[in-house]
């Protein structure tokens, strides 16, 4: 027995090792399509559970049997790879990325869920494609990355973002989507100032979402219709756009550190940029003249004999400089003038001396500055099995294309995890942002808008090299534009109508400053393996302080402004949360949340302005007024901008208490039907009525799942119908007294023009949602098609009431407006190898809005009215922000043929509408963007092309611009050959085409019942004149629908080329990556209809536009980005 065993023992050593000389160990390292290590891969023994995962660098180690062996390689969102081992001792694989049918998307709230499970519409952008052209403003880079999100950009340094996805709802309250980083609902307050609304001045300070750092940003989801905001409520009738910041990587071996700084240059576009005339100079033609002040027949009465020193003899002969317009004498007619530059005794080398009377060699183009912006930041990341970490601080600074403007951003931001137990984890984060502006832009018609000048009113004689020298010589205001040599010194030197804009830039500038802080704590409970419990705070609090001043010495009376703001939102949260299965193999799902937020909102708002000048000039100070103080602010009790005789102070306060609830219930991966409610309980709305109910139901049945068809990877059907609701404003139920200055000791106060009313509800938005989501040929091609319908109705409008109640508005529920869409989401990755890929993207979206009903006595809401005669309103039947104004008048229907007549000035003009007309509308018919992504080896190439058709916007700039005569359309011959500003019996002019008007026996004009000229139909045979400001294209004699252009534009929005350094190389150095990226942002404009400017362009961000004054150029931007990873 003992010799048997000591046999049977001796060959079971020998067959182990036989065994062990034949298994061996093997090794690897496993990158994704882009060069990079993957870690946690899966590496399997082919037909056994034997295997590894690749540890944080990529690497691999496995005992292989022998070289039959087949190694499987999986990874979630890569194709698995199947590599047979044979003799290789050594094994790198390069995973190529795959399909994605089990993608968890972040919804309402901050929960995850699984895309496919969703019976309504979303859309993600990633971090990497938000921060790739590290825009001031990141809302700005989602433009055409989204469909049926319309982004706007102000075009002014840091200016606001117009956000609007499936068009407007509210016809006069808010259409901004709602701002979630984390769970955190943050304010996204739209600071313009005042006067935006009607386009006749103040800045535009951004929105408040832009104080997010798009270097900490993961992914953006965008939650587009009322089934996926449902559970907001009273808040999401807009949309929700979801922030979801980066967090810290578990079971990661040490710390992270990335360091990333990005270096952009910009320039003007000048392709957005008038076209100035170089044929003549300053000045409004003859039409005003007489023989006392001009020279008569020497010069057509075009330059002014002036005696400079008084003593009674004509010194010589001057440009009218005192005028804002180039009407004046042909540069060719004269060879020396005086001009702006012989009227200042502080210019010793110019004064009373003539000067080369010529267009300008540095036009208004040359005035703006290159702008620069400078980024940098530095994260650190880290964690175990038990917990993770980030850490990330920036610096962004901006410089403008404007003299003496700059922006600065810092952040600094922290976010941790930690697993207390097996069943307790809590969470936390917070975010510290300090913005700080610097001679912001001003907008629309104000003389803190330089380009209300180089756009309308303007003397193409003017050179701003001089300009400038004059400003840096003396720090006063030698315009070029001063009263003129007509009146005595001392006075003539003063400004006329426009500043020096480097002393206006340098001197009368605006500063602001906002410190924020966002953050939430939270704390997980699993109370089983199905059930969970959270508990969650959050915070969002700024200051925010804004300075405004003109400088003594200014056309405008000298000033100080001063506005200061506190804000805070908190939320309580308490979430209920289960995921359970049931039947056999678990086939029937069932999955939900419950629970409650508790909203409290304040603001605090102080505002004040010297009156009557300065006392001390150059100290700002609210205390240093000649006439004390006032406010010039908006009072929502009277729902108009007011001129106080006092400061202003606010306080408002919001409470809102939410509880909702959703379910989910699936069948066999193929089916699910989810409900969904909130109710919510508003301190804005009267007691006893302040209470509503906003219920969603959805169904996502996916198709594929049922049909076995080869060439159709997924497949899915959504159906939905929700509620959502944007909540009364704050006080607008009860009506306050307005407190007026005190009269001889005692307080006195007035009724406001505005009756509130205590019976509103808010706001109602219904919406009906039909998707399907394909994928095909594993996942190379797919889309995702929409078509949904939402009607907003009970629109809270302030009304117009009868005088005789001693109001003038009444707030009221009325009113519906209707939209209806399709957006349509395609990508494709055409080729994908291991060394080469192509992947691109089309987004498409197209929108019909109209006002289905106002209040049933109105058919139209004025939203404002702008200058130049024009209107943006809402009117029944039609498109939400229509533009109203002067028509032409058409002798035919199909209106190819408008009426021309013969005016007092001579020539021929178009005859304007006597009553204000539907000219144009300022939403688009479509807009979209095309994405693609090419990648060869470790270089990729990006692009994006965003695009819009249609819509329209009115130009008050071109209104003025050709009536001062200042661009190249005024100005040039005929098809004759002739001057166009030759009088038309000379041969000059240009010829309009049109009907002739009808006139009577007597010669006068025959009208209709509506006041408008009538014609028979004779051609047009005579030319409109263009010999001063009346005409026939200028504001003073042209209709206003001369000057609405299409907004039509196709523009190369970003461009970058990123070279990877080869992981070969990285492995040599201390370093885990580094990326070079050159980089471009609104590189080009490849179309648009719109003349001289960006058809873009426009005053600020919210609900009025359509409308330029004083557009700012284009600016193409250049750069490039470092990112290097430790």
């Amino acid at each position: 027995m003992r010799r048997n065993q000591l046999f049977l023992l001796a060959i079971s050593v020998f067959m182990t090792q036989i065994l062990l000389a034949q298994e061996r160990t093997l090794s690897g390292v496993v990158r994704a399509d882009d060069g990079s290590t993957l870690p946690g891969v899966n590496v399997t023994i082919k037909g056994t559970t034997n295997g590894t995962t690749t540890d944080e660098n990529g690497k691999y180690t496995i005992q292989v049997p022998n070289d039959d062996a087949v190694l499987i390689y999986s990874f979630i969102g890569m194709e698995d790879q199947e590599v047979p081992v044979a003799s290789q001792s050594n094994i790198d694989v390069g995973m190529v990325s795959g399909m994605v049918l089990d993608e968890v998307v972040v919804t309402a709230l901050g929960i995850s869920r699984e895309k496919k499970a969703l019976g309504y519409s979303t859309q993600s952008v990633s971090g990497e494609d938000v921060a790739r052209v590290k825009d001031v403003n990141f809302m700005s880079a989602l433009s055409g990355q989204v469909s049926g999100a319309q982004i706007k950009n102000s075009g002014t340094m840091g200016g606001s973002a117009n956000v609007i996805i499936r068009g407007y709802k509210s016809i006069n309250g808010n259409n901004q989507p709602l701002y979630v980083v984390d769970g955190i609902p943050i304010s996204n307050a739209i600071t313009n100032s005042r006067n935006q609304r009607t386009g006749r001045g103040g800045f535009d300070y951004g929105n408040a979402a832009m104080d997010i750092n798009p270097e900490d940003i993961e992914k953006i989801e965008v939650l587009k219709g009322a089934a996926a905001t449902s559970l907001y409520g009273a808040r999401a009738a807009n949309g929700v756009v979801i922030i979801v910041t980066k967090k810290g990587a578990k079971n990661k071996n040490g710390v992270g550190v990335t360091i990333s700084s990005g270096v952009m240059a910009g320039v003007i576009n000048n392709n957005t940029m008038p076209v100035y005339q170089k044929e003549y100079g300053p000045g409004y033609g003859q039409y005003y003249g007489s023989d006392t002040v001009f020279t008569g027949d020497i010069y057509d009465g075009y330059v002014e004999e002036v005696d400079t020193d008084g003593d009674g003899v004509i010194d010589g002969l001057a440009s009218p400089i005192g005028e804002d317009a180039s009407y004046g004498l042909a540069f060719d007619r004269a060879d020396e003038l005086l001009t702006w530059e012989s009227i200042y005794p502080e210019l010793e080398d110019t004064y009373l001396k003539p000067q080369p009377y010529e267009a300008a060699e540095n036009d208004a183009t040359t005035f703006y500055e290159t702008a620069m912006q400078l980024t940098n930041s530095v994260s650190v990341d880290g964690g175990n099995e038990n917990g993770t970490y980030r850490m990330s601080v920036s610096d962004m600074r901006y410089k403008g294309i404007m003299p003496n403007s700059s922006l600065r951003r810092n952040n600094a931001s922290i976010n941790v995890s930690y697993n207390l137990s097996d069943k307790l984890s809590v969470s936390s984060s917070m975010t510290f942002v300090k913005n700080e502006g610097l001679g912001r832009y001003g907008t629309g018609y104000d003389s803190r808008n330089v380009n209300q000048s180089f756009r309308q009113w303007y003397n193409v004689g003017t050179d701003y090299q001089a300009q400038w020298e004059a400003y840096d010589k003396t720090g006063k205001n030698l315009t070029w534009n001063p009263l003129g040599f007509g009146f005595a010194e001392g006075t003539r030197e003063r400004p006329h109508y426009f500043d020096n804009p480097y002393f206006m830039r340098y001197e009368s500038y605006a500063n602001d400053v906002r410190n924020r802080i966002i953050g939430n704590v939270a704390a997980t409970y699993q109370l089983t393996d199905w059930l969970s419990v959270m508990g969650r705070v959050t915070n969002d609090s700024y200051d925010e302080l804004r300075e405004e001043r003109i400088a003594d010495g200014s056309v405008d009376v000298p000033m100080y402004y001063k506005y200061t703001r506190s804000y805070y939102e908190r939320n309580y949260d308490f979430i209920l949360s289960w995921k359970k299965s049931f039947g056999t193999d678990g086939k029937v799902s069932f999955d939900g949340n419950a629970g409650t937020n508790i909203r409290r909102q304040k603001s605090t708002e102080t505002e004040g302005q010297t009156n009557g000048g300065l006392i001390v000039p150059g100290l700002y100070s609210l205390s240093n007024g000649t006439n004390g103080m006032i406010a010039p602010t908006f009072l929502p009790s009277s729902n108009d901008y007011k001129i106080l005789n006092q400061p202003y102070e606010a306080e408002w306060q919001r409470a809102v208490d939410g509880y909702y609830g959703r379910m989910t219930l699936g069948y066999d991966q193929f089916l699910y039907v989810d409900l969904a409610g909130r109710y919510d309980i508003s301190s804005t709305l009267p007691d006893g009525d302040n209470a509503f109910f906003y219920p969603a139901a959805t169904l996502s049945l996916v198709y594929s799942e049922l049909f076995d068809v080869s060439f159709m990877d997924f497949g899915k059907l959504r159906l939905n119908y929700a509620q959502v609701g944007n909540d009364a404003p704050v006080q607008s139920v009860r009506s306050v007294y307005n407190l007026n200055t005190s009269f001889m000791g005692s307080s006195l106060a007035s009724a406001p023009n505005t009756n509130l009313n205590s019976g509103l509800v808010p706001e109602n938005t219904q919406s009906m949602e039909i998707g399907f989501e394909n994928k095909f040929a594993k996942d190379k091609i797919g889309f995702d098609i929409t078509l949904y319908k939402t009607n907003t109705r009970d629109q809270i409008l302030p009304a117009r009431v009868s005088s005789a109640s001693g109001t003038i508005f009444q707030y009221i529920n009325a009113g519906d407006i209707q939209n209806q869409g399709v957006e349509v989401s395609l990508y494709a990755n055409p080729v994908k190898t291991e060394s080469f890929s192509w992947t691109t993207r089309i987004n498409w979206a197209l929108n019909r809005n109209e006002v289905i009903e106002l209040d049933g006595q109105l058919d139209a809401f004025q939203l404002t009215s702008m200058q130049g005669g024009i209107t943006v309103e809402a009117e029944v039947g039609q498109p939400y922000g229509v533009i109203k104004g002067t028509n032409f008048v058409y002798y035919n229907d199909d209106e190819s043929k408008p009426i021309v007549y013969a005016h007092p000035f001579g020539g021929t003009r178009y005859w304007r509408s006597a009553t204000p007309e539907v000219i144009g509308n300022m939403l688009p018919d479509w807009t979209g963007g095309w994405f693609n992504t090419i990648k060869f080896k470790d270089i990729a190439v990006s692009a994006l092309i965003d695009m819009q058709q249609g819509g329209n916007f009115f130009s008050l700039d071109t209104w003025y611009g050709y009536g001062t005569g200042i661009y190249d359309i005024t100005a040039g011959t005929n098809d004759a050959g002739n001057p166009v500003r030759d009088a038309p019996e000379d041969g000059g002019g240009i010829l309009l085409d049109g009907v002739v008007a009808t006139t009577d026996a007597t010669g006068a004009y025959i009208f209709d019942d509506d006041g408008n000229l009538t014609s028979d139909g004779t051609q047009n045979e005579e030319n409109g004149w263009f010999g001063n400001y009346a005409n026939a294209y200028g504001w003073a004699t042209a209709p206003n629908a001369m000057h609405i252009y299409d907004a039509t534009y196709i523009k190369l929005r970003q461009l970058t080329i990123t070279y990877s350094i080869p992981k070969s190389v990285v492995e040599e150095w201390p370093i885990q990556g580094l990326d070079i990226s050159l980089v471009g942002r609104n590189l080009a404009i490849l179309h648009k209809n719109s003349p001289y400017t960006d058809p873009e362009a426009g005053l600020s961000a919210g609900n009025v536009q359509g409308y330029q004054s004083g557009a700012y150029p284009a600016v193409r931007e250049f750069g490039a980005n470092v990112t290097l990873k430790f």
